[in-house]
Order: structure tokens, then C-alpha cells, then sequence
């Protein structure tokens, strides 16, 4: 495709500023134009002509239906198609869309997600139509991106809260913004750049695997031969059919408006990730969870399955999302630049030990917003950040901070130009501090790079609970700095001392290490192993007092959520124990007993001629009946185990029922199987291997 081809293919498919500008009357465009950038409210009539303008368009464009589109609190997006044909009585039809029917949408608010928010008789619903992103056509459908909640006001979605807490960010850090004379500056807004991991296998050996369609991940398998140990994939040679397969997802992406800038291959076999350019967090949410669905769709295309799953392989590296965030101002100023003297930008600083105070205090729901099922088999993996949150300054930063606190001056280090021994290769600086990659939250250059996040996430959540920790803690800065009557005195005090009261939480080392986890013991900090730890610090009195303070969540929304996430939790396992049981019963064991009828036989036939030695036969038969033995006694343990999971029990206990006996008896028959996947003929073994799959895409 040339480039002329692709600047006319992106956006092509986006309702978006261009297309506003077009075709919308200039008054209109401005009213729209104001209620995007301010907030004000839109009236019936400009909605009417925007609606009117958007169907056009859209109807040029091939659409014939429309949707509002959300995001519930399922993971995944949600639509519900209306066509814009109205019958004329004569039997013909016209094409219309109305702005009421742009603005507001009434899906049914019982059958989603609601954590006891909505009662299976109270089913009202509103999906209300959010001008600050573009609407955009995805199969025919013209889809409106819409925030989602109950009849009575309650958030059901994740782009709500997420909305709530970037105009708190925007409140507490223009505040901040303004102590510093920068009076042009009219809004500061998140800026998000999610980069996403996932692996790419055969569709035909994905259809074959039911642990794979109905999970998302192998619940058996062994290791191949040869996995990742020879690290010969990452960043190789992209084979013939991914390729193909990502030139049509750039091509899909860059229709929608999607910044698709980098691809490449990942650790793991048949892994791979796509990177996008920044957006704000709103529309890098948006953009985000398209991703996530045209990377499944456009697959699909190819033959191909896309797991998204954060651990679809055990033993190889899972997948997962590094949120890389940072800060604006609507002038173009990115307030977390150190610049070329970092030591001399005070509006740098403070809002670097801002986000450092941020992190230390709310480390706990930064975990909660990373923890699920999926991401408990990939944090400390040795291939992901721990359950510990630390931060990584890198070694310039933090001699600065700490020449701060000593009151000694910053001596700072020369750029040096990068040598390596090559005269013909051009020189350039060498950057003065090197990056981290094991760090769960390293700060790389002008952005934090949050790198705990599951692959299969919505980036919403860990992006509403940074946006609301550090709009508390400007918060703080704001009130104490705007009584003070020497600022720079009070300034440099305040990025002094809270620099030393939250410098526990900066390790610039190998966070994989067993040394660390007993470091970050002794320095208090938490160490939420899993997500039935992590997600009761959701409802903590402290976490409800910071959300309900900068109006991101109500203390009820909270609660709901709670018992959503937990509920999601606990139906994740139950689905893959039954997944585990009805293989191990309809495939699995009678593999086993028809290999053993194969040995029994041949071993028969042997006995009966003395010549014959039968000792290998006799080994693999004893074993495998040995082996079958043990698998039926962990399949017994199991479904005890899921029976018993029916018991009455509140949501917090039955979640760590799930992780203590159902999960437990599920690793434990797991070694069974995968025993005797080494030890059964493989024109018996009924699923495709490790070494099958991985190794399927060419």
C-alpha cells in the first residue's frame, strides 16, 4: 500500500473532526466543537442535525444499522443493532436517525453486569452517547461510542468512572498548573499508549483444544522440545502468514482512526505484540478494546486464532498490556519532560514525586486493578512484574531526588556519546540511565510505563485508579502550596519531604529477584499474591474515601464492582474445572484405556513366545495403569471439589474456596495428565500438543 493509500485509508471509516467539519453547519460544528472541549451541554436541535449528518455519512459509507457501543462490566464491549430504515406507508422506506436517538439508548441494564445494582425486574438502562469520541463503522454498523448506567445513575460500564476520574485529574492538576503562572493552559488531560501482547495459532488445532474455546487457555499440556530457551523469536523474522495477517490488522485498525505504529514478534513461540501511538485515556480505551476485537476477528480471517489470554501456555511466556501514561497540558506540554536540567524543572518534579506519593499510598489498588484469575498465573512468572508494586527512576532521577533530600547540590553527569568500537557506525548521546524491564512501574524517559496490566484487560480500570491517586495527592499539593507565602520555599520543601517520606516504594533493581520480595517485607510494602488478596483492598475504608471524594465512583459502584470482579473470579475457575473434567472423562481416559488394551495385547502375544523380551511393554503398562489410578483418584478430588463449591458461602469466601480446593485439585490432576501425555502414543492422544500449536503458524 503507498503512502499516499494510506493517509486516504485512515480514519476513512471515522465519523471524526474532518468529517464534523464537512459536513455539519458551521454553528453546528461549533456547538458540537464546545460541548466536546468544555463540557457544556448539547441541545436537542444541534444533536438532531448531527444526527442527520452522521447517518449520511454512514449510509455513504455501506452502514445500514446503528449501535450504541459500550463497555459493560463484562471485559468486553457490548452493541445493539437498529436499523435506520423507517417505513413510509406505502411500501417503500427512508433512511433516518434522529438526535435523541443518537444521544440516548435503553439496553437492558439486568441482564449485564450489576453487582446487585439492578434487580432481574428492574431492567432499565441508559447508554449515553460521548461526543469526545469518534463514532466509527465496523461491519456495516455505525457504532457511537455511549457511557452506560442504571435508572438511577449508577455506573455500569468502565468508560464512566474512567471519564469521572480525568476530569478529577484535570481539576487537582490545573490547579497545580496555574501555581506555576502557566495561565494559557486551559485543560490537562492522561495520555495512554497500551501495547498489546497475544499469540497467533492454527484455527483448525484452537477447535480441537475445548479447553482453549472455553477458557482461553490449555488446562493440560506439556512442554515442547524447544520453547523460547533459545530466544531466537523475539523481534525475528515475522513468517509468511502473520505478516499477511498483520498487514490486515494495520489496514482494519488505521480505517477505525487506530494509531497502529509498531509489530513485531515476542518471547514466546507463535506470541507477537502491536503498539499503538498515544491517545488520550478515554481514546486509547476505545481504541483498545477494537484492537482486542479485530485482533480476533481479522484472525479469523486468516485461519488464525488469537489468544488473548494472560497464561494460554504453561511454561512459556504469558501475554500481557504495559499502560504507558502520562500527563498534558491542552497546549502540548508534557508536565512529566525532566527536560535537558531535570534537577532545575521544579513543575517536573513536583509532579514526578506526585506520582511517586500516588503509587506509595494506593499501592494496593493499583495491584486490585491488574488482579484476575487469568493475571494470577502470569505476575512473578519471572517473565512479569510481581504481585509488589515498586517504581523504577532509573540512576539519573534518583540521585537528583536524593541530592534533594541530603540539601547537597546535583553535580549531574555529561552525556556521553555512545561507543561501540565501530568508527563507521554514526555516533549518538548515550541515554544517562538505562531502563528496567522487570519493574511494574518504570518511569522511561517522559511517561510511567504501568506493566502489570493482563493482556485480556480493559485499560480502563488501572487508568482510573492512577488518574484518582495522583488527582488526591495533587489535591493535597494544591491546598498546601495555595496558602503558602513563599511558594518556592514551600515548593522546594514539599518535593523534599515527600520524596523522603515515599522513597520506600523506588527500587531501581531486578525486581525477579528472591532477594527483592524479602527487601520489599522489610520496607513495608504489600505483597498481594493473588487476586482474592488483592481485591478487598477495593472496598477498604481508605480506598472508598478516595473515589468518593474526587466523585469517580459512589461508594455503592464500588461495592458492586467488588462483587462483580470477585463473582468473575470464582466463574473462571468453575468453568475451566468442568472444562478439565469433561476432557480428562470423554477423551483423555479412554486415550489411556485404549493404549493400555494396545500394550495388554501385544504384551499377551509376547508372553506366549519366550524369545521376546517384554520389558518395555510391561514398564509402559504399569506405569500408565499406575498413573490412571492417580488420575482417577485427582478426577474424584475435583469434582468433589466443584460440588462442593455450591455450597452457600459469601462472595469473599467462596472466591478463596476457588483458589484453595477447586484450583489446588485442578494443578494437582494436571500432573497427572501431562504424565501421561508423554507416555501414551501419540495416535491416541486425543488434543493437539504444546509443540502441535506452537509451532503451527508458518
Amino acid at each position: 500500500m503507498s503512502k499516499c493509500k494510506v493517509t486516504e485509508l485512515f480514519g476513512s471509516m471515522v465519523f471524526n473532526d474532518a468529517a464534523m467539519n464537512t459536513r455539519l453547519p458551521e454553528d453546528v460544528y461549533n456547538a458540537l466543537k464546545k460541548t466536546i472541549s468544555q463540557g457544556t451541554h448539547l441541545e436537542l436541535d444541534v444533536a438532531n442535525v448531527v444526527a442527520n449528518a452522521m447517518k449520511d455519512w454512514a449510509v455513504e459509507n455501506g452502514a445500514t444499522h446503528y449501535t450504541h457501543w459500550f463497555q459493560p462490566l463484562t471485559g468486553i464491549t457490548a452493541e445493539k443493532h437498529d436499523s435506520f430504515i423507517v417505513p413510509k406507508g406505502d411500501g417503500r422506506i427512508i433512511m433516518e436517525f434522529s438526535g435523541k436517538e443518537l444521544v440516548r439508548g435503553e439496553p437492558d441494564a439486568s441482564s449485564l453486569p450489576s453487582g446487585g445494582l439492578r434487580s432481574t425486574f428492574e431492567a432499565r438502562g441508559y447508554t449515553i452517547w460521548d461526543t469526545t469520541s469518534y463514532a466509527f463503522i465496523k461491519d456495516g454498523t455505525l457504532c457511537i461510542p455511549t457511557a452506560f448506567c442504571s435508572y438511577s445513575g449508577e455506573a455500569l460500564d468502565k468508560k464512566t468512572p474512567l471519564l469521572r476520574s480525568m476530569e478529577a485529574l484535570n481539576k487537582q492538576a490545573m490547579r497545580i498548573v496555574k501555581l506555576f503562572g502557566n495561565s494559557e493552559v486551559q485543560g490537562v488531560v492522561t495520555g495512554v499508549g497500551p501495547e498489546q501482547e497475544y499469540f497467533l495459532i492454527d484455527k483448525e488445532l484452537f477447535l480441537a483444544r475445548p479447553d482453549l474455546v472455553y477458557t482461553g487457555r490449555t488446562l493440560f499440556g506439556t512442554r515442547p522440545p524447544k520453547g523460547q530457551e533459545l530466544e531466537d523469536h523475539y523481534f525475528g523474522c515475522l513468517k509468511s502468514r502473520v505478516c499477511d495477517f498483520m498487514k490486515d490488522i494495520d489496514q482494519e485498525l488505521w480505517k477505525l482512526g487506530v494509531c497502529a505504529k509498531t509489530k513485531h514478534n515476542e518471547v514466546a513461540p507463535s506470541q507477537h505484540e502491536l503498539a499503538p501511538i498515544y491517545s488520550t485515556a478515554n481514546i486509547a480505551t476505545d481504541h483498545n478494546q477494537i484492537t482486542m476485537e479485530l485482533l480476533k476477528s481479522v484472525a479469523n480471517r486468516h485461519d488464525l486464532a488469537c489468544l488473548l489470554h494472560e497464561k494460554p501456555f504453561a511454561g512459556v511466556n504469558g501475554s500481557g498490556k504495559h499502560n504507558n501514561w502520562s500527563i498534558s497540558t491542552d497546549t502540548g506540554i508534557n508536565l512529566l519532560e525532566p527536560g535537558n536540567t531535570p534537577h532545575e524543572n521544579a513543575q517536573f518534579l513536583l509532579f514526578l514525586v506526585a506520582v511517586i506519593k500516588a503509587v506509595d499510598e494506593y499501592q494496593d489498588l493499583l495491584r486490585v486493578s491488574s488482579a484476575s484469575a487469568g493475571n494470577d498465573h502470569r505476575l512473578g512468572a519471572n517473565e512479569a512484574p510481581p504481585a509488589i508494586i515498586s517504581i523504577f527512576l532509573g540512576e539519573e532521577l534518583t540521585d537528583i531526588l536524593e541530592s534533594i533530600d541530603l540539601g547537597a547540590d546535583y553535580k549531574g553527569k555529561e552525556k556521553q556519546a555512545m561507543e561501540i568500537g565501530v568508527t563507521v557506525l554514526p555516533h549518538f548521546p548515550k541515554d544517562t540511565t538505562d531502563r528496567n524491564r522487570t519493574s511494574p512501574f518504570a518511569f522511561t524517559g517522559n511517561k510511567f510505563e504501568f506493566r502489570m496490566l493482563g493482556s485480556a484487560f480493559s485499560i480502563s480500570g488501572p487508568n482510573i485508579v492512577l488518574n484518582t491517586a495522583i488527582s488526591e495527592v495533587l489535591c493535597q499539593f494544591a491546598d498546601a502550596l495555595e496558602k503558602t507565602d513563599n511558594f518556592n520555599a514551600a515548593l522546594a520543601e514539599l518535593v523534599k519531604k515527600t520524596y523522603r517520606n515515599h522513597k520506600r516504594i523506588i527500587f531501581n533493581g531486578n525486581n525477579y529477584s528472591d532477594e527483592w520480595v524479602e527487601e520489599a517485607l522489610k520496607r513495608g510494602l504489600s505483597n498481594l499474591k493473588t487476586t482474592v488478596d488483592a481485591f478487598p483492598e477495593f472496598i477498604s475504608e481508605k480506598s472508598i474515601a478516595l473515589f468518593t471524594k474526587h466523585h469517580v465512583f459512589a461508594e455503592t459502584e464500588l461495592r458492586s464492582r467488588y462483587e462483580i470482579f470477585m463473582e468473575a473470579y470464582c466463574k473462571a475457575i468453575h468453568i475451566e474445572a468442568l472444562t478439565m473434567v469433561d476432557m480428562t472423562k470423554g477423551s483423555i481416559i479412554p486415550a489411556c484405556i485404549s493404549y493400555q488394551n494396545e500394550l495388554a495385547a501385544l504384551l499377551n502375544s509376547k508372553n506366549d513366545r519366550t524369545e521376546f523380551d517384554c520389558s518395555l511393554e510391561s514398564h509402559l503398562l504399569s506405569k500408565i495403569s499406575s498413573l490412571s489410578g492417580c488420575l482417577l483418584k485427582k478426577l474424584t478430588a475435583l469434582e468433589d471439589a466443584v460440588l462442593d463449591s455450591k455450597e452457600s458461602r459469601g462472595i469473599f469466601d467462596c472466591a478463596s474456596f476457588y483458589r484453595d480446593r477447586v484450583f489446588t485439585a485442578m494443578a494437582e490432576m494436571r500432573l497427572i495428565v501431562d504424565e501421561l501425555e508423554t507416555l501414551v502414543a501419540a495416535k491416541y492422544w486425543p488434543f493437539p500438543t504444546y509443540a502441535q500449536m506452537l509451532y503451527s503458524v508458518l
